[in-house]
């Protein structure tokens, strides 16, 4: 109902009030409400809610995505694609620094089977290598090689003198790096005895055999 109306009906039904109570309480009852919804404000109408209209568009929206991370380089592989042993050996690069670790390995090597097949000399360096993983002795090639009583080259705990010049050294350099990267499979496998095959130790007996290489027979 609008303002104009409800102020029209209020003097209506205030006229009707005074024609039928000319006087007394009622009457003045009946006026004051009537001037009370006179001036009453009017009623605040809610405003209408329109739904807020959904666009759609008619393209496609393509998010951008974000540019791909670059891939890694990958390492260079180590040339392992050798078709026999002696043909790694010569791949490897004798000329670097070596550390003290794998001089000790190498020395090993050439002082031990420095005369023999390739592979009889990479057996020498297995052992010793296998020997560092087991509990049994020194962790390092070093510890192993200087062990007392191990090997039969060593003077007390002193290396002798090696002619790094010769081939000899120079394939016992090249034959411990293979050892050392795991690059050729040892006819050893897990070794970590050996001997001579001309004698026959005692603790041989209670050994597991593995292999006989050239002149080295090798235990488990």
């Amino acid at each position: 109902m609008s303002r104009k109306t409800a102020t029209i009906a209020a003097i209506a039904g205030l006229a009707f009030a005074t024609t039928m109570f000319p006087g007394g309480q009622n009457a003045a009852a009946l006026a004051q409400a009537a001037s009370e919804q006179l001036t009453a404000p009017a009623p605040v109408e809610a405003p209408e809610l329109v739904p807020e209209q959904i666009e759609f568009v008619a393209q496609e929206v393509v998010q951008p995505l974000p540019a791909p991370a670059p891939a890694p380089t990958p390492a260079t592989p180590v040339q392992t694609e050798a078709g026999s042993l002696h043909e790694l050996v010569g791949m490897i690069d004798t000329s670097s620094p070596m550390s003290q670790e794998m001089r000790c390995l190498a020395g090993a090597v050439y002082f031990e089977a420095r005369g023999e097949a390739l592979a009889g000399q990479l057996a020498v360096a297995q052992v010793i290598i296998n020997r560092t993983e087991d509990g049994r002795f020194p962790r390092s090639y070093c510890g192993v090689v200087a062990q007392p009583g191990q090997f039969s080259f060593m003077r007390g705990r002193r290396m002798p003198a090696i002619r790094e010049g010769s081939a000899a050294w120079e394939r016992a350099v090249a034959v411990a790096h293979i050892a050392d990267k795991g690059l050729w499979e040892s006819e050893a496998g897990r070794a970590v005895f050996f001997h001579a095959r001309y004698v026959k130790p005692g603790w041989s007996r209670s050994k597991t055999r593995l292999a006989q290489i050239d002149t080295h027979i090798f235990y488990r």
